[in-house]
């Protein structure tokens, strides 16, 4: 193992052990407070978030509307790596200029950003897993992306969970049922609007929204980057 692995290896436990971090105080009273803001944000707005989550992740199960990049063969992790930051700057920075730019248009263009957002972190996924030299044809890396979008948009007591079958994906595996319904649709578009409907709901507010909007974008996709790196280093590393 060289030294850019090592590193690699430092960064990965340090993931590892906040992904198995018992939920705080904290996060269990902002549950509380998301649960009272769920209930006060207008009905339009759920179904928006519902539906396009629910159809873009059928299209990613399904491969519709993504290209399927060939996976990266025969390099070093730290290759992998460098080209993998890449696609995470220019991924954050367009997701950066579209929240602005939707956030300055209020509610209904607010409304636009759900959709555009969601097509543009999930190519950045299907991008990094295939420069990890993994097969994005195959329908089990794209649940392996849909379990890391989860894991990035989750609370603590449900990183917890999804953080174990990462762990044991290839145990996972064999326990795979056919039916491709058995996938929890439900949690996961639960987990993704709980974690993201407070910062949304302010990009609605006329004056601050393109503001809001533009960080709000920058830093969950950074965000999503990272675990999406420290998930594949989870199968890689030990293999090098």
């Amino acid at each position: 193992m060289n030294t850019y692995e090592e590193q690699a290896l430092r960064q990965l436990g340090k993931w590892q052990a906040d992904m198995q971090a018992h939920p705080s105080f904290t996060s269990k009273v902002s549950g509380n407070i998301q649960g009272r803001i769920n209930r006060a944000i207008p009905e339009k707005v759920h179904e928006v978030i519902t539906t396009s989550i629910r159809q873009m992740t059928r299209a990613v199960f399904y491969g519709a509307g993504f290209a399927n990049p060939k996976p990266l063969k025969n390099a070093s992790l730290r290759v992998r790596e460098h080209r993998v930051q890449g696609r995470i700057r220019f991924y954050r920075n367009a997701a950066t200029a579209e929240g602005a730019l939707t956030g300055a248009g209020g509610i209904l263009l607010g409304l636009a950003d759900f959709p555009l957002w969601l097509a543009l972190k999930m190519k950045l996924l299907f991008e990094i897993s295939a420069l990890y030299g993994f097969d994005v044809s195959d329908y089990r890396e794209r649940l392996y992306m849909l379990h890391i979008f989860q894991l990035t948009f989750s609370n603590q007591q449900q990183r917890n969970k999804v953080y174990a079958t990462l762990a044991d994906w290839e145990g996972y595996l064999q326990s795979l049922p056919q039916d491709i319904n058995a996938f929890d649709w439900r949690s996961f578009q639960q987990d993704y609007r709980d974690y993201i409907d407070i910062a949304k709901l302010i990009q609605l507010i006329p004056g601050i929204g393109a503001v809001a909007g533009a960080y709000v974008n920058h830093r969950l996709t950074e965000k999503l980057g990272d675990y999406a790196m420290n998930a594949y280093r989870l199968r890689l590393i030990p293999k090098q």
